[in-house]
Parts: structure tokens; sequence; C-alpha cells
């Protein structure tokens, strides 16, 4: 029964007292989903913390308990959850950052604005791992700070925080101006030179597969340049230099970076490896011509990744519609197409370029209408969803073009119960069409019980209200406990029923 109570826990229309028994009854599965109710209240969130321990943590996360709330000796997961939402006492802050476990002291790094003398405590921390995470989310001013710190672990974390101050991002980058680093995860552990197995088998073992330390921590300095060059804030100029570097990861981490200068674009475009060109293909920064180039492409990946381009232009853009394939997502470009590029592509010779502007919602109704009678089903199908398509549209599609745009049919927020009724007795079925009834708000009831012969379907359509009663009763004590508990979240589930099946405390 413990899936039936998590789903009833859930249930919207769960009467206030039945929400206090099943607090004084819940496990921590029922918990998890007691503490998401949006009407649980204080008093219920207090003793839903005290029944269970470990949910306090999610209820300061959902905002239902405050620092009042929370004794931090007694939970001290939940204090530095409220610390880290911003909520915490200054105290709090101090007693953790001197507490005996590691783990809380981390955790304490990681929070958003904690007094100075805790920051001041945390990067003196004999532990690395403390002083690391402070260094992965410090403002620019203790960031600069902890530029010069020994460990190469601290140095790494650093180039991955965005809030480092650019000539400190540069400086970790080319060493100029910082002491080298003495010590690193690899050499606090193993004597050097030590590379570490890629298939160790030792379970006390945390090292990365193929860290290395030769004296030089040449891995963990590997890794603080590759964060460095996905961090926006390094200067350009610095990282630039990395173009032709032979580590293809590096060169991969170049690629989308914003503000890339064209020469290095140009260069990219001629990259080996097609994860670097399709990184570069999807950068916003790359002109014209490097997009023309990168749309002749032999990789399916590159020409995808160009089609998602905000900036692609629309004539390229078709053509990438007739040899990619693209999917079903709504483009950037296509989203902020002018009104006569809308016309355009309304009338473009090519299915898939019709198709991709059929994806978009907002198209005025004399094109939703010419796509909706398009001859190609895949234009149809993306048209399908749109509001507005009245039941003879709808109805026209589906005899038209059947199985291949039943999904979409079914998806439209227009589609009548009568039609949703006829799409769910498709034969033969459509599967991904009884889905989309399942979840469909005019779902008739007798749509919705050919859904339930569906094994994906089955769960959404036991969570619709237009159920009936006896369905609902009957699902809740079925086989399919995931069916059982969508059931049990059912708003239309009966009062009686509900009390029926909280144990008394």
């Amino acid at each position: 029964m413990n899936h039936v109570l998590c789903g009833l826990a859930r249930n919207t229309a769960l009467p206030a007292e039945l929400v206090d028994r099943l607090i004084s009854v819940a496990d921590e599965d029922v918990a998890a989903s007691l503490a998401g109710r949006a009407d649980l209240n204080r008093a219920q969130a207090v003793g839903l913390s005290a029944r269970v321990a470990r949910s306090a943590v999610q209820l300061v996360r959902e905002g239902r308990l405050t620092a009042l709330d929370i004794d931090p000796p007694a939970r001290p997961d939940a204090a530095l959850a409220l610390l880290d939402e911003g909520s915490g006492k200054p105290e709090w802050a101090r007693r953790f950052a001197s507490d005996p476990v590691v783990e809380r002291r981390e955790k304490l790094a990681a929070c958003p604005g904690p007094p100075s003398d805790v920051v001041k405590l945390l990067a003196g921390d004999a532990d690395v791992r403390v002083v690391a995470e402070l260094a992965l989310w410090a403002p620019p001013e203790v960031a600069a700070g902890l530029a010069g710190h020994p460990h190469a672990e601290v140095r790494r974390a650093l180039a991955h925080n965005e809030g480092t101050p650019p000539a400190v991002l540069a400086a970790l980058v080319t060493g100029e101006g910082l002491p080298p680093a003495r010590r690193c995860l690899v050499c606090d552990r193993e004597e050097t030179p030590f590379v570490h197995d890629r298939r160790c088998g030792r379970l006390d073992c945390d090292l990365l597969p193929g860290a290395s330390c030769d004296g030089s921590h040449e891995s963990t300095v590997f890794e603080m340049c590759r964060a460095a060059l996905h961090n926006p804030a390094t200067p350009t100029e610095v990282v630039t230099g990395f173009a032709g570097h032979p580590s293809m990861l590096l060169r991969w981490a170049l690629a989308a970076r914003p503000g890339l200068p064209p020469e290095v674009s140009r260069r990219f475009a001629e990259d080996p490896v097609p994860g670097v060109r399709a990184d570069l293909a999807g950068n916003p920064a790359i002109d014209d011509s490097v997009m023309r180039t990168l749309a002749g492409d032999p990789d399916d990946s590159v020409r995808r990744s160009l089609a998602h381009n905000p900036n692609v232009s629309l004539d390229v853009l078709i053509a990438l519609s007739r040899t990619t394939r693209i999917g079903s997502t709504l483009l950037a470009r296509i989203a902020s197409a002018s009104p006569a590029e809308v016309d355009e592509l309304a009338a473009s010779p090519v299915p898939a370029a019709r198709m991709l502007l059929a994806l978009r919602r907002d198209l005025p109704a004399g094109i939703r209408d010419a796509l909706a009678a398009d001859p190609d089903a895949k234009v149809v199908k993306a048209i399908a969803p749109h509001s507005g398509l009245s039941d003879a549209q709808l109805r026209d599609m589906t005899r038209r073009h059947g199985s291949r745009i039943a999904a979409g049919v079914a998806a439209n927020p227009d589609a009548t119960p009568a039609l949703l009724d006829s799409l769910a007795r498709h034969d033969p079925p459509v599967r991904r069409a009884l889905c989309a009834i399942a979840r469909h708000p005019h779902a008739p009831a007798a749509a919705l019980l050919v859904c339930l012969s569906d094994d994906k379907a089955r769960e959404v359509a036991a969570s619709h209200p237009a159920l009936p009663e006896h369905v609902l009763v009957a699902l809740l004590a079925g086989p399919d406990p995931q069916a059982a508990e969508a059931a049990a979240t059912n708003p239309s589930l009966p009062s009686a029923v509900m009390w029926d099946l909280v144990p008394l405390p």
C-alpha cells in the first residue's frame, strides 16, 4: 500500500484532516510526497519533520520551514539547507565552520554570503575539499585571494567559477604572477610519478581515471585549463592560443565560447573532430561565411547543430532542412522569423522547411490553415497541436494522414471529446495518441478506458479526473503499482475511499 499512500499524499483534493493523519503514519517515501504539497501549513511541516527527520531538508527547500523551526545540532542538514537558501542565522555559519564533520564544512563553503570571519576560516581549512568548494562559488574578492593557494585543486575550482576576476583566470591559464602549485590530489595520496589506472578496482580510491602527477600536477593543471576555456569570464585573448592545441578536449572547450575571433572560427571549421565542429556550428558568434562552410559539413551532427544556431541565415536553414534530420523542436531562428520570412517559409517548396515553421504556435490563421491542408504528413503532424483548428479541420487531417498525425491531433487543445474518443479507437491503436488522449482535459471516460489498456498510457489515464469512480477504486487494488499510485493522486477519488486508504496511527 505504500505506493498508494505516496500517490494519495500528492492528491490536491486531500482534506486537511487526512493530511494530518498521513503525517502521523508517514515513512520517508510518503513524507517526500507530503513535503511537496502546496497547501502544507507550517504546523504540518513541523510535524512532518519531527516524524521523518530526513524530510526537513526538502521542507526547507520548499519554503515550509524557517530558522525558527530548526535546531542546528538536531537537524544539521536542514540548518545548512537554510543557510544555502540565505535564510539561516549567521551564528549557524560560525558553528558549522568548525564542525568536525568535513562534509558539513564543505556544504557551508557552497552557501552564499557567509560572514567574512567564516570565509576566512573556510579559506584556511585543513581539508582541501572545503577550500575548493569555497573557491567554486566565491565572490570576486574572495576568489582573487585564493588564486595563489598552494593546492592545484583549489585553482582548478577557481577556473570553474564565473565570479573569478578575468585577470585571475588569465593568471591561472598562463601561470604568470602566481607561485607554482605545490600539491594536487594525486601527489597527496601517491608517490610520484604516478598515473591512475583507468580500470582501477580499489573500492577506497576516488581519484579520477587517468589522473596523474609527475611533480607538475599535470592532470589537474589540464582540467584547470579546460575549465578556464569553458568559463566565459576568461579573457578571449588569453584562451585563443589553445586553438591549435593537440588536445581535442581543449579545442572542444574553446569552440563554443562567445566572442570567438573569426580566424579561430575558420580554423575550427576545418578541425578533424566532428564534436569540435558541431559545437562551433552552434556558436552564435560565428559569421555567415563560417556558417556556409559548416552547412556543407559531411557530419550530420554538425549540420544539425548549425540548424539550432539562432543566427543562421534563413536560406542556409532551408538548405539544411533538405539534408539534415533536425527533429521536431522549434528552432530559435524559426521562432524569431519576421512576418515576411514566415510567408517565405510557408510558401517554400521544401516540405521540411514548412514543417519547421509549422512547429510555431503563434502563426496567423491563414498560414496555420494552409499548413493544416498541406499534402505532406510531416507538415500536418507539426501543425496538428496548433490551437484554433476546427473540429472539421482536425478530422480532415486525420482522414488524410491517419496514424502518422494522430498523436498531434490528440494533443490539440481544441480537440473535442468525440474526436478524442474516435482517435482512441483507431485501428490499429496509436500508442502515442493514447498517451496524449490520457493527458487531454477534454478526454471522455470512454476514451480513457481505452487508454487504460495501454501500458504507457495507463498511468497517465489513471490520474484523469473524468475516470469513473468504480474504475479508480479497481485501479487502487490492481496489479500495476504505478497505475495504482496515479489513481491515488486523482482528485475525483471519493473522500470516503481516501479515508479508508490511510491507516490509523
